[in-house]
Parts: structure tokens; sequence; C-alpha cells
């Protein structure tokens, strides 16, 4: 029963870390045609789950070169670092993370909103799948490391892959779909791939014992995250129902002053 266990361990770990793994995958298929929008989820799911095992089958054999440092850096008193597999992808992938969503917000402050939703729909389909594959891998690295510090059942952990697979399916239509009738939420969405962007820069950064001008980086606590996350959350909903009462209370006071 042991692989059982493992087994609903393993979905549960992928069910909680693939949250911001979802918010990518709305916000890139919204980029794209409107009536491509669920082709592109399905195809980009369906890719990513094939590169998910792939790096997995790949990880098994080749975990201690991931884990070995390749390039050395040592500017004295500026950069030192310990460049290894495992942090150059979380910090290339952290990277890219952090520009596409300040990209983003930029262009919410910076054209309105008809422009804006034109760019996003202007999107090829082949780049929005690539985009969901390649970053999904990025978010897979942490919990494919997990799976085999967890168990050595090859079976159990391409299971938990599918099964992850299956619920994204089931879930990214939803997600989407919430995002464009809620446009609001969007910054908010946005604003949270900001913070696993910052994570993964500085989860690359810790594993590469980096550090600039003297201080040594740190990769940011899973429970600061959530907390932040948790945060913004509900900052957000505060906000959209005090700003509500606002313009009721606004509507009633020149409702009564139009009637005097």
């Amino acid at each position: 029963m042991d692989w059982l266990v493992s087994l609903i361990m393993l979905v549960a770990l992928e069910a909680v870390l693939g949250i911001d793994n979802l918010l990518y995958i709305a916000i890139e298929s919204g980029r794209v045609d409107p009536l491509q929008k669920v082709r592109v989820q399905r195809i980009g799911i369906a890719g990513a789950v094939v590169m998910r095992v792939v790096l997995l089958l790949v990880l098994v054999q080749l975990i201690q070169w991931f884990q070995k440092p390749f390039v050395a850096l040592n500017w004295e008193g500026v950069v030192t670092a310990e460049i290894n597999g495992h942090s150059l992808i979380a910090m290339a992938g952290g990277g890219f993370i952090v520009y596409t969503a300040v990209k983003e917000v930029w262009h919410m402050l910076a054209g309105d909103l008809n422009s804006h939703a034109q760019k996003g729909a202007s999107k090829s389909v082949r780049s929005a799948v690539m985009a969901i594959v390649l970053m999904n891998v990025v978010f897979s690295f942490d919990s494919v490391l997990t799976a085999i510090a967890l168990t050595d059942n090859m079976a159990v952990m391409v299971t938990s892959i599918l099964l992850s697979g299956v619920v994204m399916l089931l879930l990214a239509n939803r997600v989407a779909a919430f995002l464009q009738k809620n446009r609001a939420y969007e910054v908010l969405g946005l604003f949270i791939l900001l913070l696993v962007g910052v994570m993964l820069l500085s989860e690359g950064g810790h594993l590469a014992h980096l550090t600039l001008f003297g201080g040594e980086v740190h990769a940011l606590n899973k429970t600061t995250f959530y907390f932040a996350v948790s945060v913004l959350i509900a900052v957000d909903l505060v906000q959209s129902r005090y700003q509500k009462r606002l313009e009721r209370t606004a509507v009633k006071h020149q409702e009564a002053s139009s009637s005097e």
C-alpha cells in the first residue's frame, strides 16, 4: 500500500503546485483568437504532460548532473555563484514570468482596454502552445524532483503526472472563462504570477549560492509566498466589495438629490 500513499501525496502536491500553472495557462490562452482558446489549452496541456514525463525520465538518469555546478562566477564584492542545471532553469523561468507579468501590466496602464484585447488576441496558436509547454516544464521541475525524492516507483510518478494533466484539462477553461468575465481579476492574476516569478528567481539564486554585493540570496519561503498571495486576494475582494458599496451609496444620494 506504500505506492498508494505515495500516489495520493504526489497528486495532492501536483494540485497545490498547479495553481500558478493554471493561472499562466488561462492568461496565455486568453491572448489567442477566442475560437482557438480551448484548442490551445488542450494541446498545450497535453504537450506539457508529455514534456513532464520526459523531464521525469531525464532527471532520473541525470539527477547528479542537474545538481552539479557547471559554471562558477567570482567577481569579488559584486557577484559570486555556482550555477547548476536546476538553478539555471529556475532563474530563466522566473525571469521570463516576471517579464511577462510586468509587460502585461504595462500594456494595461499604457493603452485602452480595446487595444489591449486586440493585442492579446493577435498571438498565434503555435506560440501560445509553446509558451504553455515551456512554462509548464519550469513549474514542474520542483514537483518532479520532489516526486523522485518521495518514491522510486516510476509507475506512481507517471500516474501522478497524468492525473494532474487531467485535472488541468478540466479546470483550465473554467479559470480562463472566469478571468474573461471578471477582467479586474486579471490584474490580480498578473501580480500573483509576478510573485511566482520572484519566488523562482530567489529559489534559483539560492540553489546557485548566489551572492550580490556581499549579500546571499535566499529562497522565498513557500509559506511566505502563500501568505502574500492570500493577502493579495483578500485585499482585492475587500476593495471590490467596498467599491460597489460606494457606488450604491453614490446612486442613492443622487436619487435623493434629484427627488428634492
